[in-house]
């Protein structure tokens, strides 16, 4: 079967009754340790697929799931966030590229989260050993420390250096850096060094980018005009008979443009150009006072955050911050900000920047307090996405606050209250009611009428709470729907767990049944 066959979320789809019933075993943290290592011999591919990658496992499951037969069974648990990286790495040599794949681009999180750490020996030893299939995905490099960014330039590896050079831009090194990996002993390094020179070279001259430049919309154009020098007759004819129709757009983010130029799209009739300008760290005077009283909303907005600006000046601007979201978040691992300025951040009037300063998870515990009362939605759930130490009231408030993207996550945070949850099983939203079910000590009669709440989502998690009376829990594990759920219940007694498992057999070889593929 391809390696790319099926996903875990296919696996599961086509699983019948019995074999839903017995990944919830897989999942149940009361499954015996001897029943969780017959399902990963022996189970079918449902109870497998959550098993090695869907949970916290014993140090005996850890042992057998990494050094089992099969590479897909081997490729789940290389995804599993809930077992430490430092278990996960001994597939770090595996023989299945498919499994470095999987072990390369890491546990499963959402874009917006934090990336799953690699360690700095780790990430050297895929760069030295993986071919460049297994590395090519943003997740790889994602998880890449600061630390481990900058010092690729000059480790002792010649790949390392190599691959550190697509991920450093040439005009942010020094000379004697430039100069070193031109000079390289390594042929691919000094390559790789003469390429990315050339192409800053070409960057920096106006007659080899209006040479280069093509006629028709490209990602080469727009990297050109983006990042390249423009002579005079480029930026004319970009602004006479642009080939998109966002490319004034895409001008206005180059750096490098003439003071005239920045001028003249201040004054653009396409807000969005404007709003562009107005980001710009380095404006004159009268094109900052021209943007500070612009008619559009956004513009004003967008100035209003310029570094050049006083708070008294800011304070002046008719602007106005959403509090609808999505709000902003870390893409990348971000080195430490400056105490100093997330400090002057945090006490601005301006929310959008005492937002960038919610966003720094190393805030003293004087600017937690002071950032958690903060009057604006935005900082109070960047803060909460953030900062290791966000206080529980804080989780909280935000999860019945916010319905944007990355609430589903602020339950997970450690600091995310339980007890009093059971409130909120009447709540109209069902998002609402779904916490209801992080409370252990919820009324059972609760837990019973929420196992038939018209919200899918809710009647799982309340089939899984330890409160479901038995009857009702025997009965769910006859249940289409949620038979998996049921399973995973951690109150469903050891013989109960042991009788579903009893189907798989005792003697067979591992792997001989199959895992299905995986994505």
């Amino acid at each position: 079967m391809s390696g790319r066959a099926r996903t875990p979320h296919g696996i599961r789809d086509e699983a019948d009754l019995a074999e839903r019933r017995l990944a919830g075993v897989a999942l149940n943290p009361a499954t015996p340790h001897d029943v969780l290592l017959r399902i990963l011999t022996a189970g079918p591919p449902a109870a497998r697929t959550t098993l090695c990658r869907d949970r916290a496992l014993p140090g005996a499951v850890v042992d057998a799931a990494a050094g089992h037969p099969d590479w897909r069974t081997r490729a789940f648990f290389a995804t599993n966030r809930h077992v430490d990286v430092a278990e996960r790495l001994r597939l770090v040599d595996d023989p299945d590229w498919r499994v470095r794949t999987h072990l390369a681009d890491g546990a499963h999180t959402g874009f917006d989260e934090e990336p799953d750490p690699l360690p700095d020996w780790a990430a050297a030893r895929m760069i030295t050993t993986y071919e460049n299939d297994c590395l090519g995905s943003f997740a790889f490099t994602r998880r890449f420390s600061p630390r481990f960014r900058v010092s690729m330039l000059g480790h002792g590896e010649p790949k390392v250096r190599a691959f550190g050079i697509g991920m450093n831009a040439w005009d942010g090194l020094s000379d004697e850096q430039r100069a070193t990996l031109l000079t390289d002993p390594d042929e691919e390094v000094r390559e790789r060094a003469r390429s990315a020179k050339e192409g800053h070279d070409r960057d920096r001259d106006p007659a080899r980018v209006e040479a280069e430049l093509p006629e028709h919309g490209s990602h080469f154009r727009t990297h050109l005009l983006l990042h390249g020098a423009l002579g005079p007759a480029v930026i004319e004819s970009v602004l006479a008979s642009p080939a998109r129709h966002d490319e004034r757009r895409t001008l206005a983010n180059n750096r490098a443009l003439p003071a005239g130029t920045v001028a003249l799209l201040a004054r653009d009739p396409d807000p969005a150009v404007r709003q562009q300008i107005a980001k710009r760290p380095q404006l004159e005077p009268g094109e900052l006072r021209l943007l500070t009283v612009d008619p559009d909303p956004g513009v004003r907005l967008a100035v209003s955050c310029h570094p050049a600006l006083t708070e008294e000046e800011r304070a002046a601007i008719d602007y106005e911050v959403s509090q609808d979201g999505p709000f902003p978040c870390r893409m990348l691992p971000s080195a430490p900000a400056e105490p100093a300025e997330s400090r002057r951040l945090a006490h601005s009037g301006h929310p959008l920047l005492r937002r960038r300063a919610a966003m720094d998870p190393r805030l003293p515990q004087d600017l937690l307090n002071l950032l958690a009362a903060d009057p604006d939605l935005g900082v109070r759930v960047l803060l909460a996405q953030n900062h290791p130490d966000a206080p529980p009231e804080l989780l909280l408030r935000c999860y019945l606050e916010y319905t944007g993207r990355g609430r589903e996550d602020l339950p997970g945070r450690a600091n995310f209250p339980r007890e009093g949850l059971a409130r909120y099983a009447g709540h109209r939203d069902p998002a609402v009611r779904l916490i209801a079910a992080r409370d252990p000590d919820v009324a059972a009669t609760t837990v019973d009428r929420l196992t038939r709440d018209p919200d899918a989502d809710v009647r799982d998690a309340f089939a899984r709470h330890a409160r479901l009376p038995l009857p009702r829990l025997a009965d769910l594990l006859d249940d289409e729907e949620l038979a998996h759920a049921a399973a995973a219940n951690p109150s469903l007694p050891v013989a109960t767990i042991r009788l579903l498992a009893g189907a798989l057999g005792r003697d067979e070889a591992p792997g001989t049944n199959g895992a299905g593929g995986l994505s």
